[in-house]
């Protein structure tokens, strides 16, 4: 018994994350998720491309504001454009806010004409709390060498007020901006706001 908890307890450090958040300035948390089909993505096969990381509850009235808006599908739209890769992530566990499969996901996207590079499913909340994702949505930017650059809110006006988007800055395409013209971020973090992700026994 006592080799088979050591065993066990040798493995759990293997699979611990490597970093207890993501932390602008340092290397990004790769991590490895289910998408929609099943399929599984990792963060690091998307090395030398820049990455936005958004944390996505459909039933969130902050979600809403966004995609209900249009803004947060114009957001992915202008910034895959420019061959920035967006990752959505959903850590709502099963019987809380928010939680969905793959087969509502999809039904979800299609009927909010978001396409993100992919929607992943991290119903255990590993990655979430590893990014120390607090909000939905809450919003990471990942430069070319892997580094995060960006975390924080869509914008600057932390309200469920679609009207307030006409005049805020949407820091996630600012950001997006000045990494393209090789300059520093001159907002790199800011309050997440939104609904608080429904992690498992929250």
């Amino acid at each position: 018994m006592k080799h088979m908890l050591t065993a066990f307890t040798a493995l759990a450090v293997i699979a611990a994350p490597v970093s207890a958040a993501a932390v602008v300035g340092k290397p990004a948390p790769n991590f490895t998720l289910p998408d929609v089909n099943g399929k599984r993505i990792s963060l690091a096969a998307f090395r030398g491309k820049t990455v936005v990381i958004e944390w996505n509850n459909p039933d969130c009235p902050f979600v809403k504001k966004h995609y209900g808006s249009g803004n947060m599908q114009k957001t992915q739209a202008a910034a895959m454009k420019d061959g920035v890769v967006w990752l959505t992530i959903n850590s709502s566990a099963p019987g809380n806010q928010g939680h969905v499969n793959g087969a509502q996901a999809k039904a979800y996207l299609a009927k909010a004409g978001a396409r993100p590079t992919a929607y992943l499913l991290d119903p255990d909340g590993v990655v979430g709390k590893t990014y120390d994702a607090k909000t939905t949505p809450h919003m990471f930017v990942v430069n070319k060498a892997g580094t995060v650059v960006y975390a924080g809110g869509i914008d600057d006006k932390p309200t469920p007020n679609p009207a307030d988007i006409k005049s805020a800055r949407n820091h996630v395409l600012a950001a997006l901006s000045e990494v393209k013209g090789g300059k520093a971020v001159s907002v790199a973090t800011s309050r997440p706001y939104g609904c608080a992700v429904k992690y498992k026994d929250s």
